[in-house]
């Protein structure tokens, strides 16, 4: 019986342990938290006697059995014999039964809390589990979402940049077309004052303000007017392109963003629990470094494409402004041109015909200067020849003055004889008299003559310029597909 109470002490110091369940009193401890042994409850104690107390006061405390060797704890503690009675009679059966139905209820109370615990943590983690993949399979789907609406742009974007580069490549075709129509307008132009130039070099009365001078001032003025309207689209057409280059570099940029999120988007939505290169970012879910929403991220796409559309729709107005500015501007000028080429025939026609009406005057001037001097030669002639009728009459009157006394007779012969030197003094005075008209008369021709001569070189002139120097010139004006531009 001593050594039943022996052993009863050294199974409270280390209770004996099973290979198949805790002890109880293990348990309890451990579900209980802080709960004090029997041997140090003061409550247990209070029916104990004092004997008991100091024995078991010799009995080491847990700490201390817990650090030494509970086996060396064990054999001290029987080396007291007055201790086996008090130890023998410590618990009553009632105790120990009470204490067994606490220690059932309390472990029946653990198992409930631990199987709840365990059903409720299974239930926890199943329920978890479907709300974590529904949760990532919703993230997959609005990604997936999001890829869809970023491809939708960027074929927008693609589309609308598409766009952009050919209106770019016709504006600048038709930039380069009205260049070369504007630096075609220089030659016209150049013609048109080089015969402005050369027709200052006509001569006394041909240098007149005539048709001719009236179209080659217009036509200057309207190539002028040309060039400045063309000046005028080219500065908006260099303008434009710069606006459409600026809207095309906008698209590009919001394409390329487009481009690096939809390669972001598309591996965020192919990954997976098993991907590679999945890692903790702490506190990332914190951040947000956001600059738009939805409604904005959609926006700044929806405004880039519509102020390139706006801008294509100005570009493609330009160009048909331009289209009919080099159609009109090539009329116009086609139609002075003509003008003047009508005013230059005209004029180089009324020139030739009255250049022959002067050949034709001064040929006839000079057949009758030619005559008009055969005139005064037999006027001449013929005063030569009445010296000597003259000399003879007037001899004959002086040798019949010298007649003697009654044989001065103022006889018939006297009588005729004066007579015929009056009459053939007056016939010299006539012929003289008609010498001197013919003489007048030949210097009003040779006068003629000159003015003749003079007026024809004049028109000579005038023929030579208009013709020779302002048609060869203007032979070289353009054609409507260099003035277009086209060539």
């Amino acid at each position: 019986m001593e050594l039943l109470g022996s052993t009863l002490t050294a199974t409270y110091a280390r209770p004996k342990t099973s290979h198949f369940l805790p002890a109880i009193s293990t348990m309890a401890s451990s579900y209980r938290g802080t709960q004090l042994p029997l041997s140090l409850n003061p409550i247990s104690n209070q029916w104990r006697s004092n004997s008991y107390l100091r024995a078991s006061s010799a009995i080491p405390s847990i700490q201390q059995g817990r650090d030494g060797n509970l086996d060396l704890l064990r054999s001290k503690t029987m080396y007291y014999p007055s201790n086996r009675t008090i130890l023998s009679t410590r618990y009553t059966p009632d105790d120990w039964y009470k204490s067994n139905q606490s220690n059932y209820r309390e472990s029946e109370s653990s198992r409930n809390s631990a199987e709840r615990l365990r059903k409720d943590t299974v239930r926890l983690m199943q329920d978890r589990e479907q709300i974590t993949r529904r949760t990532q399979e919703y993230t997959s789907k609005n990604i997936g979402e999001r890829l869809n609406d970023i491809v939708f742009w960027r074929s927008e974007l693609n589309h609308e940049i598409d766009n952009m580069v050919t209106e770019i490549a016709a504006l600048a075709e038709v930039k380069r077309r009205l260049e070369r129509a504007l630096a075609e307008t220089e030659g016209p132009l150049q013609v048109s004052q080089e015969c402005l130039y050369h027709r200052e070099k006509r001569m006394s009365i041909d240098l007149v303000h005539d048709g001719v001078e009236k179209n080659l001032i217009r036509e200057v003025e309207v190539i002028k007017s040309c060039q400045e309207r063309m000046r005028r689209h080219l500065d908006r057409a260099i303008a434009q392109l710069a606006s459409n280059r600026a809207a095309q570099h906008e698209l590009e940029r919001d394409l390329s963003d487009k481009v690096t999120a939809q390669r972001i988007d598309d591996r965020c939505h192919h990954l997976r629990n098993t991907s590679d290169g999945i890692s903790y970012y702490r506190g990332v879910d914190r951040l947000d470094p956001s600059l738009s929403l939805p409604e904005s991220w959609s926006k700044f796409t929806d405004d880039n494409i519509l102020q390139s559309q706006s801008e294509r729709a100005a570009s493609h107005k330009l160009r048909d402004e331009i289209e009919v500015l080099l159609n009109t501007t090539s009329t116009e000028m086609w139609t002075q041109f003509n003008s003047a080429n009508v005013a230059f025939t005209n004029r180089i026609s009324e020139t030739a015909n009255t250049k022959n009406s002067l050949q034709t005057h001064l040929a006839k001037t000079l057949q009758e200067i030619f005559q008009t001097e055969m005139l005064i030669d037999s006027l001449k002639k013929a005063l030569r020849d009445k010296e000597n009728p003259l000399k003879v009459a007037q001899t004959r009157l002086e040798e019949r003055t010298r007649r003697p006394n009654v044989e001065l007779c103022r006889d018939n012969p006297h009588y005729r004889l004066v007579g015929e030197v009056r009459e053939i003094e007056d016939t010299i005075q006539k012929l003289q008299d008609r010498l001197m008209e013919a003489e007048a008369t030949l210097h009003t021709l040779v006068k003629t003559k000159v003015t003749l001569e003079h007026d024809l070189s004049v028109k000579a002139n005038s023929l030579f310029l208009d013709q020779e120097k302002c048609m060869g010139m203007r032979k070289s004006f353009p054609s409507t597909p260099r003035l277009v531009g086209y060539t």
